[in-house]
């Protein structure tokens, strides 16, 4: 059982796949947030909170057609099902996200150059990357179940 799960989340493809769905979302959610930020007027907070949801939503659409297109039952009930969960593990990696930014951020640590503390900035790509990494392995064993293919 654990060979086969090392191997399916071996896929180099589906990986590669899964980061360019996420690169996607990422400009989804960078746009919503900015466009409701500056041509709403919504406060910011709010509008990124709409912004990863919008994101999260596109990038299921694209993993359901693309990167997963060949595991999940047929049928609306089952995909709601996949959609509920992949929203569950996303709000999850978001979460992962926060804490490991927020945990490096309390660090005694500065990276200053040229005046700028880049420590504020270098918890940020460390979080995305290890979200990544758990949403990818949360997505592939729980949302589209690839050890049952």
């Amino acid at each position: 059982m654990v060979r086969k799960t090392v191997e399916a989340l071996a896929s180099g493809v589906r990986f590669g796949k899964f980061v360019s769905v996420g690169a996607v979302g990422a400009v989804f959610d960078v746009t919503t947030t900015t466009a409701l930020i500056v041509g709403v007027g919504v406060l910011g907070e709010y509008a990124k909170l709409v912004g990863a949801e919008v994101a999260i939503i596109v990038m299921f659409v694209i993993n359901e057609r693309w990167t997963f297109s060949e595991l999940g039952a047929p049928g609306a009930v089952p995909m709601l099902t996949r959609f509920l969960r992949s929203n569950l593990v996303r709000s999850g990696g978001l979460a992962v996200q926060f804490l490991i930014v927020r945990g490096l951020r309390q660090l005694d640590v500065s990276v200053v150059v040229f005046g700028f503390d880049f420590w504020q900035l270098i918890p940020v790509p460390i979080a995305i990357g290890a979200s990544v990494l758990l949403n990818y392995v949360a997505e592939s064993l729980l949302t589209w179940r690839v050890t049952r293919s």
